[in-house]
């Protein structure tokens, strides 16, 4: 049995948007309508008013409304009841997440994923913590490493703090200090990590007061500490992105150590595979993160 056209039905209507709907369940926005139509026609009924206001059910499609999601809901049910009589011998897990967790904990997380689970394959997307937000948003992706606290709209398991450092050039004058003074962050040229409206390294000058000289804004992690290696300014970054890097720069903690929440996080009330929910067990349990707090909706 497919439940492609029904799926339609109900993305539609929960995103508004025909293309929304599209971009979120993998089709062109054509096959979305077609799928749409074929329905109304099957049933000989008009489930939806589309027009200029937007998308909006009629009489017939608020009634029919629960039993589409009973049936959808059951199907996804199916699937995974099967998946479990089958061992999860097969699966996808579409992973959203930043540059950093991606280079540190993804190896060692997948590999020892797939010695117990090898039929579960990964798919990633790679972006920032907003295109992490929108992903998870539209169903793009099933879960994602993310900052924290999320919104109240998301569940989260906290994983670890990454402590953010000052990072300098090799001869800086500060350099052979054992912190670096949060004073100073405002007397030296700054390079500034912009990752959204959010920011923990504005939080730090808005907490202490502090007005940065920002010479450079990027959004790449390695572009900055490109650019300080050069002698361009000086930065802060969280440590997670200075592991296993080859460039010459002095890292410094603050006198105020200051860090960044780190987690994984899915959408609430959002199915969850069976692949998904034993990744998150083996996420909780991987040695770097053990012993964590499980947090939700933090």
């Amino acid at each position: 049995m497919s439940t492609h056209k029904y799926e339609a039905f109900l993305k539609t209507l929960e995103t508004g948007s025909l293309t929304k709907a599209a971009a979120s369940l993998g089709y062109t926005q054509s096959s979305i309508s077609h799928m749409l139509n074929a329905l109304e026609k099957e049933w000989r009924l008009t489930l939806l008013i589309r027009d200029r206001s937007g998308i909006r059910l009629t009489s017939d499609g608020q009634r029919l409304l629960p039993y589409i999601r009973q049936v959808v809901q059951a199907h996804r049910e199916l699937i995974d009841e099967t998946a479990n009589l089958r061992g999860l011998r097969s699966g996808l897990i579409r992973l959203a997440t930043f540059t950093s967790a991606a280079v540190n904990w993804l190896p060692g997380l997948i590999q020892t994923f797939q010695q117990q689970y090898p039929g579960v394959d990964f798919e990633l997307l790679h972006g920032h913590y907003s295109d992490i937000e929108n992903w998870l948003d539209t169903g793009q992706a099933d879960c994602g490493f993310q900052r924290l606290p999320v919104r109240s709209d998301f569940e989260s398991r906290f994983l670890m703090q990454d402590r953010l450092v000052a990072i300098l050039p090799e001869h800086h004058p500060l350099a052979d200090l054992e912190r670096f003074p949060v004073e100073a962050l405002g007397e030296e040229p700054f390079l500034l990590l912009e990752e959204g409206t959010v920011n923990e390294i504005r939080d730090i000058f808005e907490l202490h007061g502090i007005h940065p000289k920002v010479r450079f804004t990027a959004r790449d992690d390695y572009a900055i500490i490109s650019m300080v290696e050069s002698g361009l300014g000086i930065s802060i970054l969280p440590e997670l992105v200075l592991n296993r890097t080859p460039y010459r720069v002095v890292q410094k903690e603050l006198s105020v150590p200051a860090y960044r929440r780190l987690g994984i996080c899915l959408k609430s009330g959002e199915h969850t595979s069976p692949a998904l929910r034993k990744f998150l067990e083996h996420v909780e349990t991987y040695p770097a993160f053990r012993g964590q707090a499980l947090e939700k909706g933090s």
